[in-house]
């Protein structure tokens, strides 16, 4: 056997079966910052590991070769624009019939083209679970594609620093010419010179507003008109582009261009992606900056060719990719169509293709038992109380499954006993993803399906506060006891019961890793009467922390009215520390908006930070969100963990690779902030 055929791949042929829609993955880590190799992570563990491919190893060749030969195939590629167009110069090249439809996770800047088939701007955390479903689910639509040809125009003179081709000759989403390309080239030119300067979409734009209001000053392209002809479908527009003193054209293929806005006005004429039609659009440096107020530019024509001739050094860009072209003619034409999928809003499930209806115990958690076993899933399994049986689709998202749960409350609610009552705000619990139990916030129960969080059964948090009927070693510190609103004697009672409370508890997990449950009481509490009346500071500090235990914002904003949040008690924790460990979000938000940067860092006896409360118990939500305010993430406490060591430690694989994503962002970052 030859060296030729040694490296001869193989080719998946399966059996074609009807309704059955294979689907492989391309993902560019390079896009999104780290999201691209998280994500390769998330696809491979659910999928056959053969299905996804990593683009930074020989591009997507490999993985369209290798399926080439089955049928239904839909592509998913993860990624910018510029994967996508990727994507399709391949299967331009290899020549795929029939061309399989493409569909978009975006994790590059702009996104257009996902924006335009209705993937959105941006990845934020949807369940892979979804994402496939939506694949699965969507519609086929055809993408006109444009192709570029470009001739030296030897009746002007070229500039030294310009170039004779156009960095890509077939046009996906636009190609333009003038002050936006001019643009485009600097931040390119910048980010080639200092890419650590250019970490965030937010300092992309940032970047593109500097240079816009420059070009707005300098006026440098105001005689565009002068250095170019343009001609479409054989129609001179040259007068157009004087008349209307145009700074740049554009040539659109899809509605959305520069990361979202919409330079084409529809009350001119429809505008589609698959009428062979591309839209001309003349822009100023005063309409730019209005694109993002939901400006227009100046609609020129739609047209099927194009013709223009230039006799100086223009920048141009193409899909994003620009340079400064020397005196050409340049001629665009149709190319083909390639096969997207757009996605389906309000996507309904066809029961007839998911037939499979689940029929599923549903556990309650007390919180008193979550706070105490909440890193260990056996124990909680066994505290747990059957509540009742749901027959659900497997279909089926949390917010259609907690109508059914609510529903069997309702039903039973004369028949249930005390302790197995849910209260209004109950929570879902994660009890199949990691190696500890996580509660599913309510805001984001649409994103999840049932079978995404439960496996043989169904976990529910109880979040109201332990009663007296129920016996207990640790009080729950969730929420206040559901009282009859008559009854102020009882309240009273019940507040001042909860308020004298003394419980020293240390709750240490493996090596004395402090979870912030566990010195929840260590401190003495005066009475309600003295509470709500003493002004030293001393009481104001127990009252806001105790607030911070029991969930109760309004307090907590009362009192920001006159006294500071920033108060400890015996064990050096604040109320910012009770409220990330509790996973009370909204407290921990009102907190950060409030206070000083520096009560991030602060650190309790043990040295742990808020962000340490919240990797030990695993609430990813409010992890991104003290890391996006500036906590420390290399912080360690007392036995040397940092919040990533904690994820680690626990097993949490994603909470420890956001950890990780976050270092190395820091390290990239670190005194080299922009100036713009």
């Amino acid at each position: 056997m030859n060296e030729k055929e040694h490296q001869r791949t193989f080719v998946i042929k399966p059996i074609p079966t009807s309704g059955v829609t294979p689907v492989i993955v391309f993902i560019n880590p390079k896009s999104g910052g780290n999201q691209g190799v998280k994500l390769l992570q998330k696809f491979q563990w659910l999928l056959n590991p053969r299905q996804v491919f990593d683009l930074n190893f020989g591009g997507p060749n490999l993985g369209l070769e290798l399926y080439r030969k089955v049928p239904n195939l839909r592509i998913l590629a993860c990624g910018g624009d510029g994967t996508v167009g990727w994507i399709l110069s391949v299967l331009d090249k290899i020549e795929f019939t029939p061309m399989p439809p493409i569909g978009v996770l975006p994790l590059g800047t702009g996104n257009d083209l996902a924006r335009a088939l209705g993937w959105g701007g941006g990845y934020t955390d949807e369940p892979i679970s979804k994402i496939l479903s939506n694949i699965a689910d969507s519609k086929i639509t055809k993408l006109d594609r444009w192709e570029l040809k470009v001739e030296k125009n030897t009746e002007s003179l070229a500039s030294e620093d310009g170039k004779d081709n156009l960095p890509l000759n077939v046009v996906n989403n636009y190609f333009s010419f003038g002050v936006d390309a001019h643009i485009a080239l600097e931040f390119h030119e910048a980010r080639e010179a200092n890419p650590q300067k250019f970490n965030s979409r937010l300092k992309n734009k940032m970047f593109y507003g500097q240079m816009g209001g420059k070009d707005l000053l300098k006026r440098k392209w105001k005689n565009l008109a002068e250095m170019v002809t343009l001609e479409c479908d054989g129609k001179d527009l040259t007068p157009k582009l004087k008349e209307h003193k145009v700074h740049a054209v554009v040539f659109l293929n899809i509605p959305s261009y520069g990361g979202g806005t919409h330079p084409w006005n529809r009350a001119f004429s429809e505008q589609s992606t698959e009428d062979s039609l591309i839209e001309v659009v003349g822009l100023t440096t005063y309409q730019l900056p209005l694109l993002q107020a939901g400006g227009h530019g100046t609609c020129l024509c739609q047209c099927k060719t194009a013709r223009i001739v230039t006799n100086k050094t223009i920048p141009m860009q193409v899909d994003g990719e620009a340079c400064k072209l020397n005196p050409s003619i340049i001629s665009l034409s149709f190319l083909n169509q390639a096969q997207m999928l757009t996605k389906c809003k309000g996507r309904k499930v066809n029961i007839e293709q998911i037939p499979e209806q689940l029929n599923i115990p549903v556990y309650r958690i007390s919180m008193a038992d979550y706070e105490q076993y909440h890193y260990d899933k056996n124990r909680l399994r066994e505290t747990a109380t059957h509540l009742s049986n749901i027959r659900a689709s497997a279909a089926a998202d949390l917010e259609q499954v907690r109508q059914m749960v609510n529903k069997i409350q309702e039903e039973k609610n004369a028949d249930l006993e005390s302790n197995t009552k849910l209260s209004p705000d109950w929570c879902f619990v994660d009890s199949c993803t990691a190696e500890r139990f996580f509660r599913i916030d309510r805001a984001q129960e649409h994103l999840h399906y049932l079978t995404d969080i439960a496996h043989e059964a169904l976990y529910v948090l109880n979040t109201i506060v332990q009663t007296p009927d129920e016996e207990s070693p640790y009080p729950s510190l969730g929420q206040s006891p559901e009282l009859s609103p008559s009854d102020e004697t009882s309240k009273d009672s019940s507040l001042d019961n909860s308020m004298h409370q003394e419980h020293v508890c240390t709750e240490k997990i493996d090596q004395g890793v402090d979870i912030s449950i566990a010195a929840m009481n260590t401190f003495r509490t005066g009475s309600a009467e003295n509470l709500l009346h003493s002004d030293t500071d001393e009481k104001i500090a127990e009252k806001i922390i105790q607030a911070a235990k029991m969930g109760d914002l309004k307090t907590i904003k009362e009192l920001h009215n006159e006294y500071s949040l920033e108060g400890t008690d015996e064990t050096g924790q604040t109320a910012l520390h009770y409220a990330a460990a509790l996973g009370h979000f909204d407290m921990v938000k009102f907190i950060l908006g409030v206070t000083p940067v520096s009560l991030l860092n602060k650190k309790d006896i043990r040295k742990q930070t808020a962000l340490h409360k919240a990797a030990a118990v695993g609430d990813r939500k409010i992890c991104c969100m003290l890391v996006a305010a500036g906590a420390s993430l290399k912080s360690p406490d007392t036995d040397g963990y940092t919040p990533k060591m904690l994820a680690s430690k626990f097993r949490d694989v994603d909470l420890a690779a956001y950890f990780e994503s976050q270092e190395q962002l820091l390290i990239i970052t670190k005194d080299t902030e922009t100036n713009v």
